[in-house]
């Protein structure tokens, strides 16, 4: 399941630059991070770096509408960053 960032969120510009996918952009007033290229760091990290950078918990939740089991974000991943060896 991919992440959304809620209103809570402060604009400390934390998340951005520790997205591994570039997922993370600024929206109209707040950061949005596009379910396309959020895979929640897997292949990456344990944990989302997001949502460790994060200085406002729970600012950064899973997003109910996108859905996704660990091994589809694992596809992700690696058409995100392994697409050319494939």
């Amino acid at each position: 399941m991919a992440l959304l960032i809620t209103k809570k969120c402060i604009n400390c510009d934390m998340c951005e630059p520790e997205c591994p996918n570039e997922a993370i952009s600024m929206g109209d007033s707040l950061y949005v991070i596009n379910s396309d290229r959020c895979t929640e760091c897997v292949g990456h990290y344990e944990t989302p770096t997001c949502q460790k950078v994060c200085p406002i918990p729970n600012t950064i939740l899973h997003d109910p509408l996108h859905a996704e089991s660990e091994e589809q974000l694992w596809d992700k991943f690696v058409l995100l960053h392994h697409a050319d060896k494939i």
